[in-house]
């Protein structure tokens, strides 16, 4: 569950449940908060999992098992994919070298289970694997004033520069490391990490001290990565072919995939895919699941659909099939046949890039 909730209860806070952890929805007007993320900088309580590595043999294990290279350096970090025997999504994750330890950050739901997994395949590796969820506090900073707002609180070095780089400083009187993010909600973006005893601490002075910023909850959180263009696992990647979803920035196509020390799968993304992430304006916001039809054909399905407040029209995503060329399709609403605009990703250019962002080659 959060580690700060009453102080998210005193900002008025409704809560939600994602992946069996206590997430704040929202603080009673979303939209506003949206618009705050957009012009300036909003701070939220980010629900990870997470997964500690350590033992000599720490990079090397957590290596050989995901789609990505984990690097050997302290300070830096990598997105990759855990996948199955058929090469579908198990769980996404970010992977920080942070000195004598790797910790894995996963959807909350997959970190009690992948702790399990992996601590039954060390064989005579010197690899030891914990869940270590309600070890810290994870706050994300995001608007095209993040940079500012780091700037005003951290002390001790500046902001990091490159994509999961960190650095590590101090908020007030607490340690902190600060990690520039891959800017899922299409603005500048930093994740403050602390223990969770000072969490509270933390978060009250992102949101209060230096330049202000709105605090901001997961129905925000949603809206932003849709208009930014951003897969996410549990709508889009889990159980999905990584080159349908196009999140070629998790995948090093050189190496291979492996759960444990068994090879599993060999990453091959280069060639065309049979279906593709695409964007949808609707004339209606679709649920999840809706129909995609070109003419009479049944061409996909809608993975989610808001009413964008930045754009202030219906959007959504689907996967569709790759070769559908029409510019215009129609969506299954209530029972309705509901018209749709193919759109380019992002719906919205904000002061950043998703780095998430569907690629196909």
């Amino acid at each position: 569950m959060t580690v700060v909730a009453d102080i998210h209860e005193a900002h008025g806070a409704t809560f939600a449940e994602r992946g069996g952890r206590r997430v704040v929805a929202n603080y009673g007007r979303p939209e506003r908060a949206h618009r705050a993320v957009r012009n300036v900088v909003g701070v939220v309580e980010m629900g990870y999992g997470v997964v500690e590595v350590t033992g000599d043999d720490r990079v090397e294990f957590v290596d050989n098992a995901v789609s990505n290279r984990v690097p050997p350096e302290d300070g830096r970090g990598v997105y990759a994919l855990l996948l199955d025997p058929q090469g579908a999504i198990e769980t996404d994750l970010y992977v920080y070298n942070a000195d004598e330890r790797l910790l894995c950050f996963v959807p909350p739901q997959r970190a009690e289970p992948l702790a399990e997994e992996w601590a039954e395949k060390t064989f005579i590796q010197d690899v030891e694997v914990r869940a270590a969820t309600d070890d810290l506090g994870v706050f994300g900073v995001h608007g095209p004033k993040a940079t500012e707002k780091i700037a005003s609180v951290l002390t001790g070095p500046g902001t990091p520069d490159d994509p999961l780089a960190f650095v590590r400083g101090t908020v007030g009187d607490w340690g902190v490391t600060v990690v520039r993010t891959d800017d899922l909600a299409g603005e500048e973006g930093y994740e403050v990490v602390c223990a969770a005893d000072d969490a509270a601490g933390v978060f009250d002075a992102l949101v209060n001290h230096g330049l202000n910023a709105a605090p901001f909850g997961y129905d925000t959180w949603d809206d932003l990565t849709l208009e930014a263009g951003t897969p996410l696992f549990d709508t889009e990647l889990e159980g999905s072919v990584p080159n349908v979803v196009g999140v070629r920035n998790a995948l090093d196509f050189e190496k291979g995939c492996y759960v444990g020390q068994e090879v599993v799968s060999k990453i091959e993304n280069r060639g065309r895919p049979s279906r593709k992430l695409v964007g949808l304006r609707p004339d209606a916001v679709p649920d999840a699941g809706a129909a995609v039809f070109e003419g009479d054909a049944s061409v996909g399905e809608v993975t989610r659909g808001s009413h964008g407040p930045t754009v202030e029209a219906p959007i959504a995503l689907a996967v569709v099939d790759y070769g559908l060329e029409a510019d215009a399709v129609t969506v299954r609403i209530d029972g309705e046949e509901v018209d749709a605009d193919l759109a380019p990703l992002p719906f919205v250019e904000g002061s950043a890039r998703s780095r998430r962002l569907p690629e196909y080659v």
